[in-house]
């Protein structure tokens, strides 16, 4: 399970001919709480809950994310389980470079470790990306792709400019796979939502209801593998999550929010 959105603040090139988006993003420490939402009466699943914790900050020449969650799954016929991940990564500004790192906890024994880095030869170009762990292994990315803060930044610009449909080919190291196909339908602008119940300047903006698809890579499938809705403000904070994978689904409610500094490049 992995959330994916990321966060930025300044000017990002995305596209073919070095289109600039200038799209102003605050870096931030924010807490969810993770709530049981529904399951299919065969899914075996009875209820779930958890935390997330999601940091996005701002060094001199990249953006940082670190993204904690605990979730306790409980099932009608089988022993409840305790789901852990960690997740570390690093985009540079250009959009050109990535490090991920993750591992994830089953029951408290290790489960997955993913680790790597990618590159791009350029705005617009193909790359590769290199897994060191589980095993080494590399593999090529296709002309277009982009890392998570990238992506985020494109769909808040496309929003701003009035789109409501967005697809992109996404990397961002949750698993160990190439870049995936991500379909985004953004809803109508809100000038200021006010409708969380964590009160800040921070979200005291506009925003949109975004639906976002993610399909396997290289997949034929027309079904994606899970979809993640969310209201996504200008400046990259998200709120009111729903995870739906199909058989059942999450909740994500804001608990949290605070600001992170700027470093004094």
């Amino acid at each position: 399970m992995a959330f994916r959105h990321a966060l930025a603040f300044g000017v990002v090139l995305l596209g073919s001919g070095a289109s600039a988006w200038a799209v102003d993003v605050a870096p931030h420490r924010a807490l969810y709480k993770l709530t049981f939402g529904q399951a299919k009466p065969n899914s075996g699943i009875v209820g779930a809950e958890g935390t997330m914790a999601y940091e996005w900050g701002e060094s001199c020449d990249g953006w940082t994310v670190q993204q904690r969650y605990r979730l306790h799954m409980h099932y009608a016929e089988d022993a409840d389980v305790e789901l852990v991940s960690n997740f570390v990564g690093f985009e540079s500004k250009d959009g050109l470079r990535y490090r991920f790192d993750e591992r994830k906890l089953k029951d408290g024994a290790v489960d997955e470790e993913i680790r790597g880095e990618a590159r791009l030869n350029g705005v617009g170009k193909g790359g590769r990306v290199t897994f060191t762990h589980p095993k080494a292994q590399e593999m090529e990315l296709a002309p277009g792709v982009m890392f998570p803060s990238a992506h985020t930044l494109f769909l808040i610009q496309r929003a701003k400019e009035g789109g409501n449909f967005v697809a992109a080919k996404v990397l961002d190291g949750a698993e160990e796979e190439n870049a995936v196909d991500v379909t985004a339908v953004i809803g109508a602008v809100k000038p200021n939502a006010g409708a969380d119940p964590v009160k800040s300047p921070l979200l005291e903006r506009p925003s949109w209801r975004v639906r976002l698809a993610f399909f396997p890579a290289d997949s034929k499938e027309d079904k994606p593998e899970y979809e993640l809705g969310e209201r996504l403000y200008d400046n990259g904070i998200s709120t009111d999550m729903v995870l739906d994978y199909g058989d059942f689904v999450i909740r994500g409610a804001l608990d949290k929010l605070e600001s992170l500094p700027k470093p004094a490049c």
